[in-house]
């Protein structure tokens, strides 16, 4: 399962996720020993694993002839894909999908092998030691496809509001030619549930593939809101003469995102953010988490009272976008990269595969309903002119990609920073009560007020995209020192107060929604190698401040008064 909905009813489809795999590590004291697995897997949840850097090979079967597509939503960090023992693609990345598109493939029974690599090396800029944990397998979904000559790669669908109040849809899509004759046909694109559709024209060469846009005017849907999160299906057939080829399903919401002054708006309407900051992580399944734990999170959230999760601090499984879009929960979603010194930045490695990232994120994601920010770079090196130049690149190929969505990053360049005159939210991430020895209000004001009167990010919106306490689950004390939960929950009652009630500041993201394991290289001053700001612990236990969030976040509403 990579998906909560059917995305195709002519293309043959092959879920490879499930048993039918093994695992081997390449090195160490059990290398060459064979593990059945079941995928998505991380291998540190193997009994004898917890730990391990390196290389390991996943392996099982699959049959087929002609044109196929292998599908992989995420493999950390590193992959290498091997087709009957001959190496067909590698991918950087442990957070972005790709695919592998395999021409006249014998029939019969075929060998997938799949290496990851979860090492550390300068060839990776992106995934270095960090305050959470990069993990080694095969950590999202696997699909099969199987291909005829011509196929639709991707269709994004971008909605927008016309003037009169009715709506349009911004088609785009891309059509490969796998085959060593001219293709010649036509896409048609229906809006289900809305009466209308179109038809685009398509003639491609041998061996290459095309793009082609298209509109869809004078629409009248439901409008997406957490209220009321209205999804609508739009299915582009690939015909060639009278003969269906290919499809691809794709489902959007209609939606307005916009920045106006200093406020977010959400359809026209003033956007409060209750928000929590959120790592794929669970000490049963680390990054792998399956759906049914993806889902309990979210239903913990929306009891909590949030309406908004940050996805920290990497694009994220589809199969999270797809319930957020369905229950009506607002993203940030953000490329991957956490705490980057200018050094860090200076890797050759760092603007492709930052780059690459972005285009990845964007290109798989772009019809998410749900995401309303694109984030790039926390807490990077925004305060130094090679970082500028760095942040300046990154934004502006997330306005080429999708120019639908306000830009931001979560920055800690507290009064130092160059680069808020370039994202249209400015964000920050502030620890008053913990790391800074100041009431909450003092340390937001300072902040607020600099942004407001000496930076270029003067008459932005404004967001506290980090803020919180840690606590140790169970660790109680009349002293409510730090580290107890009495000391957390004290700590996040004053966070939330003060922040929502700032005039000028559109919300918060809590850090964080859970207790996360963090890279054992990467120790710091994390108690049992963990981040333990959790509302909940790694189980999903509730803290003490569990309750004073919850209490806190519902007294506000999804909106402000006009």
């Amino acid at each position: 399962m990579i998906r909560t909905f059917c995305q195709n009813e002519v293309r043959e489809v092959r879920n490879l996720s499930g048993s039918g795999w093994t695992f081997s590590p390449c090195s160490g004291e059990h290398a060459g020993e064979i593990y059945p697995v079941v995928v998505p897997c991380c291998w540190e949840s193997l009994p004898q694993f917890s730990a391990y850097r390196g290389v390991g090979r996943f392996t099982r079967h699959f049959s087929g002839e002609g044109n196929v597509r292998l599908i992989f939503q995420g493999v950390s960090h590193t992959a290498t894909v091997y087709v009957d023992g001959k190496e067909v693609g590698t991918h950087y990345n442990a957070f972005t999908p790709f695919e592998i598109v395999l021409k006249d493939l014998p029939a019969g029974e075929h060998l997938l092998e799949v290496d990851a690599d979860n090492q550390f090396s300068e060839k990776s800029a992106l995934h270095i030691p960090n305050d959470y944990m990069s993990y080694g397998g095969i950590s999202r979904g696997v699909q099969l496809e199987y291909l005829e000559d011509a196929f639709i790669s991707w269709l994004h669908c971008v909605p927008e509001k016309a003037q009169d109040g009715s709506w349009a849809i911004k088609l785009s899509t891309k059509v490969v030619n796998l085959s060593d004759q001219p293709f010649k046909g036509q896409i048609r694109i229906e809006a289900r549930n809305l009466a209308a559709s179109c038809c685009l024209m398509v003639n491609i060469p041998a061996g290459e593939s095309t793009e082609a846009q298209a509109r869809i005017d004078g629409l009248t849907p439901d409008i997406w809101s957490p209220e009321n999160p209205a999804l609508y299906e739009i299915a582009a057939t690939l015909w060639q003469e009278d003969t269906a080829v290919d499809d691809l399903i794709e489902r959007i919401g209609f939606r307005t995102f916009e920045v106006k002054g200093r406020d977010l708006l959400l359809n026209g309407k003033k956007l409060r953010i209750k928000g929590f900051c959120r790592h794929e992580d669970h000490p049963m399944y680390c990054c792998a988490l399956p759906i049914q734990a993806i889902q309990q999170d979210l239903e913990i959230i929306r009891d909590l009272g949030g309406n908004a999760v940050r996805c920290t601090h990497y694009p994220n499984d589809q199969l999270f976008l797809d319930l957020c879009d369905e229950q009506g929960v607002l993203v940030w979603e953000e490329n991957h990269a956490r705490g980057l010194t200018e050094e860090h930045m200076r890797n050759p490695n760092f603007e492709p595969q930052a780059e690459r990232c972005i285009e990845e994120m964007i290109r798989a994601h772009i019809n998410h309903p749900c995401i309303m920010i694109w984030g790039i770079l926390n807490e990077c090196a925004s305060e130094t002119e090679y970082g500028y130049e760095c942040y300046k690149k990154q934004y502006e190929l997330i306005r080429k990609l999708d120019p639908s969505r306000p830009r931001s990053s979560a920055s800690c360049k507290f009064m130092t920073d160059i680069c808020l005159g370039l994202p249209d939210i400015v964000s920050y991430n502030l620890y008053p009560e913990w790391y800074v020895d100041k009431t909450t209000q003092e340390w937001l004001d300072e902040n607020y007020n600099w942004v407001q009167e000496e930076s270029e990010g003067a008459g932005k919106p404004f967001l506290i995209t980090e803020i919180g306490a840690g606590a140790i689950y169970g660790y109680h004390t009349p002293t409510h020192c730090k580290w107890s939960e009495e000391y957390q929950a004290e700590a996040l009652s004053h966070q939330i107060k003060a922040v929502l009630g700032k005039e000028g500041c559109s919300g918060i993201f809590i850090w964080q929604f859970c207790d996360c394991r963090i890279s054992f290289e990467w120790f710091a001053s994390r108690p049992r190698t963990m981040n333990n700001k959790g509302v909940v612990d790694e189980y999903r236990r509730p803290k003490l401040s569990y309750e004073v969030v919850k209490e806190l976040y519902h007294s506000y509403g999804n909106y402000f008064e006009d």
